[in-house]
């Protein structure tokens, strides 16, 4: 039996990743973890039996608690449990799926204990890849990414880790505005930004997608997931989303990964690795497939992308203020209290009055996250 925690159960790629649990009835869910979605958290706990359950907020827990009083699960909360469930001596490996910096401690635990990491929580490395990487391989650890397009990568690695990468083509699929100019931006509203032609996420990563924010931020951690030059990686628009990501080699051979979109091929894949085991669901089918096509992202009607290269290329806390510039950002157009196109003039204006740390420790990158947050408050 293969032991699992997971962290983020009740979203999108933890719900995912249950359903893998559920089909091939080999692994054990230790632990679960949730921001406030009692009721669901309850409903796992029942089916998969975890010895620790946690919920972010205090009151939640203790509801939680209440609920699931009959069942052998201790409940705890916040940072605490996060952490505790990250180093519990049971787990083998630990899915990140939560959204946020709140990952990086939990992520950090987890190495020093020994554990292999599915990384599903992209803000970790954007932010702290300059620690976390340096420290896996000091402990062994393995960061297995469940990205679709950073797990296409590393799929298209496999056998080749001793030759050069010459480039990685980071694919995006346009979001729903791929092809519009800044102009046709103006007047999206919060429906038309969630409508993603060809993938179900959750509401936040489905806004960045539509900003190119996203993509930005992938950029950002493909640098340190494959130790490559932020000149190397290049942003490639792939509208049908069936090659998922590729990596040129220095002969001009290039590798890529294939499929259908479906974020549990990427799940499964990091918490079997370097096993394959069948999946079920649609395959990809050449004769049905009308075409691949491919173009140069618009740098101008998507800044956002454009920021994430200038915030990488620099370094240092910038990356840490990119994004929570535009986790804030996000929130205030869910709430329909800012325009889609006030999304990157809020990074572009966070970035600029960020205090610049070269080598930020985890306490620096998290009052890089407050400073961006009050000073957002105070403008918008």
């Amino acid at each position: 039996m293969k032991k699992i925690a997971i962290l983020g159960s009740t979203g999108s790629i933890g719900t995912q990743a249950l359903e893998i649990a559920r089909e091939q009835q080999d692994i054990e869910v230790v632990a679960l973890a949730a921001g406030k979605n009692a009721r669901l958290l309850e409903a796992q706990v029942r089916e998969f039996r975890p010895k620790i359950a946690a919920l972010w907020g205090r009151k939640e827990a203790l509801d939680l608690k209440e609920r699931v009083r009959d069942l052998p699960v201790r409940v705890v909360s916040g940072m605490e449990g996060l952490l505790e469930i990250a180093a519990m001596p049971e787990a083998e490996i630990l899915l990140t799926a939560v959204v946020g910096m709140i990952g990086i401690k939990p992520t950090i635990a987890a190495i020093e204990a020994g554990k292999d990491i599915a990384l599903a929580n992209k803000e970790t490395l954007v932010t702290a890849g300059h620690i976390i990487m340096p420290l896996a391989k000091e402990r062994g650890a393995r960061i297995l990414p469940v990205d679709s397009e950073h797990s296409a990568i590393f799929q298209s690695l496999n056998g080749e880790r001793e030759n050069a990468i010459h480039k990685i083509l980071l694919t995006a699929s346009g979001g729903p505005f791929r092809g519009k100019k800044q102009e046709e931006l103006r007047e999206v509203q919060v429906e038309d930004a969630l409508q993603h032609p060809n993938w179900s996420m959750g509401r936040k990563i489905t806004i960045d997608s539509a900003t190119m924010v996203n993509k930005g931020l992938e950029v950002m951690e493909a640098k340190w997931l494959f130790g490559v030059e932020l000149e190397q990686i290049q942003v490639v628009v792939h509208p049908q989303s069936v090659i998922h990501s590729m990596v040129e080699y220095s002969d001009g051979a290039v590798i890529a990964q294939l499929g259908l979109p479906d974020m549990r091929l990427p799940i499964q894949y990091a918490l079997y690795y370097p096993q394959r085991r069948p999946l079920s669901g649609e395959r990809l089918d050449f004769y049905k497939l009308a075409g691949l096509t491919f173009e140069e992202p618009d740098f101008q009607a998507f800044p956002g992308l454009r920021l994430a290269f200038s915030a990488m290329r620099r370094g240092g806390n910038l990356p840490t203020a990119y994004n929570a510039a535009n986790e804030k950002a996000v929130a205030l157009f869910l709430d329909r209290k800012i325009h889609f196109l006030e999304i990157p003039e809020i990074i572009s204006s966070c970035m600029e009055q960020c205090h610049f740390m070269e080598n930020p420790s985890v306490e620096d990158i998290l009052e890089t996250e407050a400073g961006v947050y009050a000073y957002i408050e105070s403008r918008w």
